[in-house]
């Protein structure tokens, strides 16, 4: 008996086109990693130590900052120099590591600061203060800021956690200046 042959199967294996495709396919992720890994480490690097995006929660900086207004912090100035009087500034509380605040810097360090008469004195003399809408309610004694430390308010004084609670923050707990507000559209710019 004499067997017939069947039909034939191709045989994918010595196709001219799997090599191709295999080749295509390595060079388009080769070229997807040599272009996704350097840009994540970019990134990465940017967030450590050139600028952050962050979120404002709360009311405690209106008017001049809202609830959901979307930030970018940063990083690089305080290297040089220390925060000045006025800055707006992200800092961590030193016993709530991931809790980020939103404050303006208003004593530096060796300043004394006093809280009266819904005013602010710094060295005897009245704070200007043109970024509020209200007075800073209740009283403080007069205190002095100790070295590489700086005393933090918010403006709307009736609603904010600050240095009247917590006192004088370590520099070594500020993140960075906020530096531009880029969400909503409608507060897009730099932040005074």
């Amino acid at each position: 008996m004499f067997e017939q042959p069947g039909p034939t199967m191709p045989d994918n294996h010595n196709s001219p086109e799997l090599p191709g495709k295999i080749s295509r396919a390595a060079g388009w992720l080769k070229e997807l990693v040599e272009t996704l890994v350097p840009a994540v480490v970019i990134a990465i690097l940017i967030n450590l130590f050139l600028a952050q995006a962050t979120r404002v929660y709360g009311q405690s900086m209106e008017p001049n900052l809202h609830t959901d207004q979307r930030l970018v912090i940063e990083k690089i100035s305080y290297r040089f120099h220390g925060p000045r009087r006025g800055d707006i500034v992200v800092l961590k509380l030193p016993d709530h590591s991931d809790e980020l605040l939103i404050k303006r810097v208003i004593a530096l360090p060796g300043e004394r600061i006093e809280i009266r008469d819904g005013n602010v004195y710094i060295d005897g003399a009245l704070l200007d203060e043109p970024y509020l809408d209200q007075r800073t309610p209740g009283t403080m004694a007069s205190q002095v800021i100790p070295p590489l430390h700086v005393f933090v308010l918010g403006d709307n004084r009736m609603a904010s956690n600050d240095s009247r609670a917590f006192g004088p923050v370590p520099l070594d707990d500020i993140l960075g200046k906020a530096w531009a507000s880029y969400w909503p559209p409608s507060e897009l710019g730099v932040v005074d």
